[in-house]
């Protein structure tokens, strides 16, 4: 499975349409981008794709738009994720209203709790 490597402008793209909001941290990903609230993944950056984490209405609103579709790699996309549409890269309003509503929904689930790490490591 080859992961792709997201360009410059894709990663300058992806934290433009992300909320400016404390509780946001963003990540590396395997050569890509994640953006985190209370440890969850709320959107993703796989190659020049963003991708986001919804209710199921609104993922099911998402999907009937053109262009939208799995996120993640073909073989294994990400369950619950749902890329958006490419050609949104010129309406970047857009793509940002649907990650706010990504960071809305994921807001309400529970805390990410830190494993601990295995003795000896």
């Amino acid at each position: 499975m080859e992961i792709p490597k997201p360009s410059e402008a894709d990663k300058e793209f992806f934290r433009s349409v992300l909320p400016d909001d404390p509780e946001v941290e963003v990540k590396p990903m395997f050569g890509n981008l994640g953006a985190f609230v209370h440890g969850n993944m709320f959107a993703g950056l796989f190659g020049p794709a963003v991708g986001v984490r919804l209710d199921d209405g609104a993922r099911e609103e998402l999907e009937a738009v053109a262009g939208s579709g799995p996120f993640g790699p073909a073989e294994r996309p990400m369950g619950g994720y749902t890329s958006l549409p490419s050609a949104w890269r010129s309406s970047p309003d857009l793509a940002a209203r649907w990650v706010e509503r990504a960071l809305s929904h994921v807001s309400t689930l529970p805390p990410k709790v830190k494993k601990p790490k295995a003795a000896g490591k």
